[in-house]
């Protein structure tokens, strides 16, 4: 995942490189932009909020998550259909 805090809503971008990009409207102070992620991506896929975890990048804009209970190709696809 490639995020970019402080967008107007939160929403996917589309492709940044080999990463899904997605904006966030929370700004990355004090864990926001984090919880915010978890948030949209446990709604749009329909899992608990602790099926979602940032496994790498939690200062950084590129983040690599775990989601528990969906085959990351599963995923993937339901989050660019979205953006469709």
């Amino acid at each position: 995942m490639h995020v970019v805090p402080r967008a107007h809503t939160t929403d996917i971008a589309g492709r940044h490189g080999d990463a899904l990009k997605i904006r966030l409207a929370a700004p990355p102070v004090d864990g926001a932009a984090n919880e915010e992620l978890v948030r949209f991506l446990a709604e749009r896929l329909a899992v608990p909020r602790s099926a979602v975890t940032i496994a790498a990048g939690l200062t950084g804009r590129r983040k690599t998550v775990k989601i528990s209970g969906v085959e990351t190709a599963d995923a993937l696809r339901t989050l660019e259909a979205e953006n469709l």
